[in-house]
C-alpha cells in the first residue's frame, strides 16, 4: 500500500462539493471509469462498468443495495430503475447529496433510492440490513480499509454479496519512479492511500468474506483519462478552476498523471465480488 498522509477528510468533503460540476461536465451522471470493447462513447462505457458489476454481484431484482461513495446518485439511480432495488446512497458531500436526491425523485425513485451525507468509515446501520454492498471508486479515499471491509461484513446479510471496484498500486516492489507515480495520483486526486490487489484480498479474507472472483480491467478502462486529459486540454475548464481552490486545479492537472500509471503498471483498475457466508 502507497501512502499519502498529508490528505484530510475535510479536503476530500471540499473537493467532491466543488469539482463535482467538473465530474458533471466532463464525464456525465456516471463519475467513475468507462469499461470500453471498442470506441463506443463515453457515456456507455460508464454505463457498461455499472451493468457488469451489477451482473458479478448477480444482483437481483428487488435486493437492498448499499451504494458507498455514491456521488451525483447514478448507480443508485439505475439500480433501483432498471432492477427495482431498494437502495441506500452515502457521500461525504452535501452537495452531492443533494444533487442525487434530486435525481432520484426526477427519475421517479425518489422512494426506492435514499440518500445519506455521511462519513462511510463512521456511519452505522444495523447487522444483516443489505443484501449487497456496492462500492464504485470510494475505497480510495478511506483511511482505514482494514476496518471497513469489516463493517461490511457485518451489514451484510448471510449470503449477501460485496462488490468493489477500485484504483489499485501495482504489483509490489514498484521502483521509485512507479512509487512518486502512485503518490502523485493520491496527492491529486486527495487518495489517503492505494492498495494493491492483495492488499483488498487480504482485507476481505481477515472481514470474514470469501473473495470469488476478481478481475482487472486495467486496460478496459484506460480510455477514460484519455479522453478526460483532452476534455480539459480543449475545454479550458482548467481556468475556471482557478476560481476555485488549489486542489481543484491539481486535480486536473493529475488527469496526465494517472494515465501514465495506468499506462506504465504503476497502477492497476480492480473488481473484486465477495460473499458472506
Amino acid at each position: 500500500m502507497i501512502s499519502c498522509p498529508t490528505i484530510s477528510k475535510q479536503e476530500i468533503r471540499s473537493h467532491y462539493d466543488l469539482a463535482t460540476v467538473f465530474y458533471r461536465l466532463l464525464w456525465g451522471r456516471h463519475i467513475h471509469h468507462g469499461l470500453w470493447e471498442a470506441e463506443e462513447p463515453a457515456w456507455a462505457a460508464a454505463q457498461r462498468l455499472t451493468d457488469t458489476l451489477a451482473h458479478e454481484a448477480r444482483i437481483a431484482r428487488g435486493e437492498a443495495v448499499l451504494d458507498v461513495g455514491c456521488g451525483m446518485g447514478g448507480s443508485s439511480i439505475h439500480l433501483s430503475r432498471a432492477l427495482g432495488c431498494r437502495v441506500t446512497g452515502v457521500t461525504l458531500s452535501p452537495f452531492q447529496r443533494f444533487w442525487a436526491t434530486t435525481a432520484a425523485g426526477w427519475h421517479g425513485v425518489g422512494r426506492t433510492a435514499n440518500f445519506l451525507c455521511a462519513d462511510a468509515e463512521q456511519v452505522a446501520f444495523d447487522d444483516a440490513a443489505f443484501d449487497v454492498v456496492w462500492s464504485v471508486e470510494c475505497t480510495e479515499h478511506l483511511f482505514d480499509k482494514g476496518a471497513f471491509f469489516g463493517k461490511a461484513a457485518r451489514w451484510l446479510r448471510p449470503g449477501g454479496r460485496l462488490a468493489i471496484c477500485a484504483w489499485l498500486a501495482g504489483d509490489h516492489p514498484l521502483d521509485e519512479s512507479a512509487t512518486r507515480q502512485v503518490y502523485d495520483v493520491c496527492e491529486g486526486f486527495l487518495c489517503p492511500s492505494l492498495g494493491t490487489r492483495d492488499d483488498y484480498a487480504g482485507w476481505i479474507a481477515d472481514a470474514g468474506l470469501v473473495l470469488e472472483r476478481d478481475f482487472d480491467w486495467t486496460a478496459r478502462v484506460t480510455r477514460t483519462w484519455e479522453l478526460c486529459e483532452a476534455r480539459v486540454r480543449r475545454s479550458g475548464v482548467r481556468w475556471l478552476a482557478r476560481l476555485f481552490d488549489r486542489n481543484t486545479v491539481l486535480f486536473l492537472d493529475r488527469f496526465r498523471t494517472i494515465l501514465r500509471a495506468y499506462q506504465t503498471g504503476a497502477m492497476k483498475y480492480g473488481c473484486f465480488i465477495a460473499r458472506k457466508p
